[in-house]
């Protein structure tokens, strides 16, 4: 068994009203029949002690509350042993999602008679919950509730499988199934002071539930090693996770697990720190909205010290050598001091491309040269050549070449549309770290803000532009949205603004000199990239015949994210040296691995071309397999399969054709000695022999 040295910065403390819950929960179990010699017994019940769990989770709420989250905490965890002894162990996938979607109506006012406990205990949970709780909280608690519940058939689907997730899609998918963002919404509930509506869904509120979620599941997975993956054959464990991606013992992956669970915590203690009051200040909160806020914080506190208590109390799990508290290394490692520590503008040298796995032939728009035609004219027209960008970058970017291996079957007028959107989202990245660097983030902000002002739904310009981004927006609005609806504008309009402020997130981490740790840089990386603007152009293209739900499932989502992940660390690893060196970034993926692990340059690259290898099987898997699954099963129409393999088929174009633009473009080789030549480039290794043979 291995050890565990946890970061724990709260101490836990016990809500007195502990033996009324445990008194109350157990007769509640009783009546919902969940004490029932199958499931559970009654010695099971009593040593897993649910009361004192959340005695500790909940320290200060009174008697009433703690007897309705007690009774919550029995029927999530009854509902988990009781979907694995009827449906895991016996890998009766169909059973297990009929199962599944009719506890579902369970969550309404006007669900059917209840037919086993599960069911009997939700209907009756649901009654003295809901009717004190405002509609947006009540819509985020249906979402959570019912991920967690079907996201049950993705560990069954693994079992079936013998899968492990790799890394990135393990943490996505253990977010959804291990039921802690449910938690996170109890702790509004038993604080009695919900999220202000206007701020729910906002960055620093999502990151402080996902860090929360994050490290209750490790830490869970490090508790639950032994009786998951040993004794129980489960699949879904961080620990394993990283025993089989890494090629490591046990130990060292549970050493890296616990790394990252000290990571997020330090996440959310910075989010707490340097997010929320700028929140505030931004949204015009009130006292008692943020008081309320802040008591969400202290309840997520309570609940991550209390929770490792209890793991450390319960017959649930097997205890090793444990320990908890503050250390050097919680303090100095992943996630702390260490991420702070980057040197600016190192010397790193030129960084040699991987064998990178792509599956996928890019493909050749017949319109290449009429798109690179307009778009130097369009750029030099809209002033992108103004000190930020010169000419003759302009022209050897060849954002063209890109865009015509992203959608080889464009017209001429989408290929020059989308070539111009490259453009601007391109030089829009470099131009805000060129004006407002180091300096102003208040300024930048209010630049960001701006921008909205040039995506009108209506079409009408609200404001004259004052600089070419501001110009390269309102002129690519205006050719883009004429052609939409206006459902589709005001989603276009958002993916817009998700990419643009998610560049001040960018600044505030070069700001605090601050690496980003790894689970937040991934996640925000896809909108910095700007991969889900690309994406949602296609979806808006191609969306009429498919269902929104479709669009929304787990395998759409997944593959989506998969090919995401897979540019973003590419375009990170072609970037290295322009963006460290040249210009003084920490927000690059090969660097947070590189911090995180505290490991070299080298080891750090072959990390992220893991990842990346990873994350395109991850693609090939699902869409060979689980998608085709998924229409089958839902009995999605010829219409809408054909629309979704497209949309398949558009994200294999544009992994292959991201892949050669950056093989071929002249964005990443030092500017000092890049020399104008012909259009059209080699590989890079031969570019930059070419270019550096004589000074290497």
């Amino acid at each position: 068994m291995f050890k565990v040295d946890y970061y724990l910065p709260y101490p836990a403390r016990l809500n007195p009203h502990m033996e009324r819950a445990r008194a109350h929960t157990k007769r509640w179990a009783h009546d919902m029949e969940m004490i029932d010699d199958v499931v559970w017994t009654e010695a099971n019940f009593d040593g897993m002690d649910y009361g004192l769990m959340c005695a500790y989770t909940h320290p200060d709420c009174p008697a009433e509350e703690l007897d309705l989250v007690t009774d919550w905490y029995v029927w999530v965890f009854f509902f988990d042993d009781h979907f694995l002894e009827t449906f895991k162990r016996s890998r009766d996938i169909a059973g297990g999602q009929a199962y599944l979607d009719r506890l579902e109506l369970f969550m309404s006012d006007d669900p059917p008679e209840p037919g086993n406990p599960c069911e009997r205990g939700l209907k009756d949970l649901w009654e003295r919950t809901v009717p004190h709780r405002s509609q947006c909280w009540r819509d985020r608690f249906v979402d959570v509730t019912r991920d967690l519940m079907q996201e049950s058939m993705w560990e069954l689907f693994h079992i079936e499988t013998g899968q492990v997730s790799n890394p990135i899609e393990y943490i996505e998918e253990r977010r959804k199934v291990g039921g802690a963002p449910w938690s996170a919404c109890l702790v509004e509930h038993v604080s009695g002071a919900e999220v202000p509506p206007r701020v729910a869904y906002s960055r620093p509120v999502r990151v402080l539930m996902e860090t929360f979620s994050d490290a209750v599941h490790l830490r869970n997975d490090l508790f639950s090693y032994h009786r998951e993956v040993e004794v129980e054959g489960e699949l879904s464990n961080c620990v394993l996770v990283c025993e089989r991606f890494f090629g490591c013992d046990t130990q060292q992956a549970a050493d890296l697990t616990n790394d990252l669970l000290t990571s997020r915590l330090h996440q959310f203690e910075n989010t707490v720190m340097t997010e929320l009051p700028p929140l505030f200040a931004d949204h015009g909160l009130l006292p008692h909205e943020q008081a309320a806020v802040l008591l969400y914080v202290k309840g997520l506190q309570d609940w991550q010290a209390g929770g490792h208590e209890w793991h450390m109390r319960s017959n649930r799990y097997t205890k090793g050598g444990q320990s908890a508290g503050v250390s050097p290394h919680h303090l100095l490692g992943p996630g702390g001091m260490r991420n702070l520590t980057a040197p600016p503008y190192p010397n790193v040298g030129v960084v040699d491309e991987p064998d990178f796995y792509m599956p996928f032939k890019a493909g050749d728009n017949p319109h290449y040269d009429a798109a690179r035609q307009a778009e130097l004219a369009w750029a030099h027209a809209m002033g992108f050549n103004d000190g930020v960008w010169t000419a003759h970058k302009i022209e050897i970017f060849d954002f063209a070449r890109c865009a015509a291996g992203i959608d080889p079957d464009a017209t001429e007028r989408e290929l020059i549309l989308s070539t111009n959107w490259l453009t601007w989202g391109t030089y829009a990245d470099d131009w805000f770290p060129a004006v407002f660097g180091r300096r102003d983030l208040t300024a930048a902000k209010a630049q960001n803000a701006r921008l909205s002002l040039f995506m009108p739904l209506d079409l009408v310009p609200v404001a004259t532009p004052l600089n070419p981004l501001e110009r390269g927006l309102a002129e690519l609005w205006l050719r883009t949205a004429e052609h939409m609806e206006e459902p589709g504008r005001a989603v276009f309009r958002h993916t817009v603004e998700t990419m643009t402020s998610s560049w001040i997130w960018e600044l505030a981490n070069v700001m605090q000199n601050r690496v980003p740790d790894p689970v937040d840089y991934i996640e925000m990386r896809r909108r910095t990239f700007g991969s889900e603007l690309t994406v949602e152009l296609s979806r808006l293209r191609a969306g009429r015949d498919v269902p929104a739900d479709v669009w929304r499932s787990r395998p759409l989502w997944s593959l989506t994210n998969a090919a995401h992940d897979y540019c973003c660390l590419m375009n990170d690893i072609f970037s290295y040296q322009k963006e460290i060196q040249f210009e003084g970034e920490v927000n690059n993926g090969v660097l947070v691995l590189k911090t995180f692990f505290g490991c070299d340059l080298p080891e750090a690259i072959g990390i992220a071309d893991a990842l990346m290898t990873s994350r395109i099987r991850q693609f090939e898997h699902v869409a060979a397999t689980d998608l085709p699954a998924y229409l089958d099963d839902y009995q999605i129409d010829e219409n809408a399969r054909a629309t979704v393999a497209g949309y398949v088929d558009g994200l294999r174009d544009w992994m292959s054709g991201v892949l050669r633009w950056h093989r071929e473009t002249g964005r990443y080789v030092e500017y000092a000695r890049w020399e104008p030549g012909p259009r059209g480039f080699g590989t890079a290794t031969t570019r930059i022999a070419n270019l550096l043979g004589g000074a290497r």
